[in-house]
């Protein structure tokens, strides 16, 4: 014990070769159109390039630095112009080094004395994005991903309705009604499970063409379960559907949850960073009225993972109220410094990461004035590829977009003028998975594809990148005809 158990000399210049390998491995290469955005290995051959195994006896540097070679070259490049496969994509460099940041404070912003800087940060952060809701107080706390923030919001609504939850349960509830679209994201029904109110008591409400959730149909839900017995608690509105992209109408259904006394909380994760453009905030007119919002900066602002805000509208201590338990050896009352920035009983969780830092670094980097321009870039992108959609022979759209979700079908020529086959539907419910397959195996680009209700298989392309250019949407589509052309 004389001496340190680490080598910090070699350790210094083995993270020095391994920052080497993440900026040209990682960055450079990961964001390179030249390259491919994957690397595609079977399972077993992955399993056998990567020697997974753990042994009883270290490895030399030299061999652990090509593993960090490995690991970067056999990942997907989510940071690629032509990664389209989900809502989060792209690499912004000033949040990168906020995420570096974090990593190696590794510390986490439930008390002051631990986190001071962080600690601020966070509740900064946090202001912001409730000025952009409309609210001019509240309160919120970063959760790990927006399935999480919609948890809490369904949590902390129980709590407001029947604080005795708190500490009896479920047992002396009435039967809870939750309300979501069809559209909503599963983690609704999800939640309902992990709080024990149950996926029978989700009741989930008709959608319009567009994917809106209908707020005459929420109306009748509501009533209908008030005459079976039930207690309505939870409204959640969807402020871009996870599919379709679609905008709930929260004026109407604010109107409806204060009328019946209903927690309004709206799920803005996708659609949240709109409230940034003053050309596309109108998606979310009502959102002020709501009591709490889950917005997910990781999305569309290329925070990266995971960056989730919960943000509540109530100025009372609620969140405090509703999960503290003020463990003595963490949370003093007897502190130096003004214990009201130990703010870590706000969330269930104890160990928790500091993702409002890298967000807060992006934001001192292109002001909100340059994140209102990414959400537009994004906006502008998705019009030209869907004028480029519209004009192509064999491309369908499934539904004129509202947002950033460009859904169609690429019908081969095999199957044109086909429509009034019985197999039609079928065959076509094959291609964008074919398609898809083609384009990994040859590591060209990446988007994703889904049924949705009657609909077969269809792509889904999403825009939040602004690396990406014309000639990348070009190339989008180009690449799917073809791919899909003898199909």
């Amino acid at each position: 014990l004389d001496d340190p158990g680490l080598d910090n000399v070699a350790g210094e210049e083995f993270l020095q070769e391994v920052l080497q390998i993440l900026l040209e491995e990682g960055v450079r290469k990961g964001t390179d159109v030249t390259q491919k955005v994957c690397d595609w290995k079977e399972p077993l051959e992955l399993r056998e390039l990567m020697d997974l195994e753990l042994r009883s006896d270290g490895e030399g540097r030299e061999r652990l630095l090509q593993r960090c070679r490995d690991v970067l070259r056999l990942s997907v490049r989510t940071g690629h112009p032509r990664f389209f496969n989900q809502l989060f994509s792209g690499l912004d460099h000033h949040a990168l080094a906020g995420r570096f940041l974090t990593e190696t404070l590794n510390t986490s912003p439930y008390t002051y004395e631990v986190a001071p800087v962080l600690v601020l940060m966070e509740e900064e952060v946090l202001a912001k994005l409730r000025e952009l809701v409309g609210w001019s107080g509240g309160d919120g706390i970063f959760a790990p991903g927006g399935s999480m923030s919609n948890m809490l919001a369904m949590n902390v609504a129980r709590f407001w309705r029947f604080p005795e939850s708190r500490s009896r349960g479920n047992w002396d509830l009435p039967r809870l009604a939750l309300f979501a679209s069809q559209e909503s994201h599963y983690s609704i029904q999800k939640g309902a499970t992990f709080l024990g109110i149950g996926t029978d008591n989700v009741h989930l409400v008709q959608t319009d063409e567009r994917g809106k959730m209908i707020p005459e149909q929420l109306e009748k839900e509501i009533q209908r379960v008030k005459a079976e017995g039930s207690e309505p608690l939870f409204v959640c509105a969807t402020s871009g559907t996870t599919v379709l992209g679609a905008f709930d109408p929260l004026d109407a259904i604010a109107d409806i949850c204060a009328r019946h006394g209903l927690w309004l909380h709206v799920d803005a994760a996708w659609g949240g960073s709109a409230l940034l453009s003053p050309k596309l905030r109108h998606l979310l007119a009502g959102i002020h009225r709501s009591d709490s919002v889950t917005w997910n900066p990781h999305k569309l602002l290329m925070v990266g993972l995971q960056c989730s805000a919960f943000l509540l509208r109530d100025t009372s201590g609620l969140l405090q109220r509703c999960h503290g338990v003020g463990a003595t050896y963490l949370f003093q009352q007897d502190k130096f410094y003004d214990v009201s920035l130990d703010t870590g009983d706000k969330s269930p969780q104890c160990g928790r990461r500091a993702d409002g830092l890298k967000l807060w670094i992006l934001w001192k980097a292109v002001g909100s004035q340059g994140l209102g321009w990414r959400v537009e870039r994004a906006f502008a992108a998705t019009r030209y590829l869907l004028e480029q959609v519209k004009r192509r022979e064999g491309f369908q759209l499934v539904v004129e977009p509202e947002f950033l979700n460009l859904c169609f079908w690429f019908i081969p020529p095999s199957l044109r003028g086909q429509e009034s086959s019985p197999e039609y539907w079928d065959k076509l419910g094959k291609v964008a998975p074919a398609i898809k397959e083609r384009m990994i195996r040859r590591g060209s680009m990446m988007v994703g594809y889904q049924p949705h209700g009657s609909r077969v298989n269809f792509f889904r392309q999403i825009v939040t990148n602004p690396a990406v250019t014309r000639q990348d949407l070009d190339f989008f589509l180009d690449e799917i005809q073809e791919l899909g052309w003898d199909l």
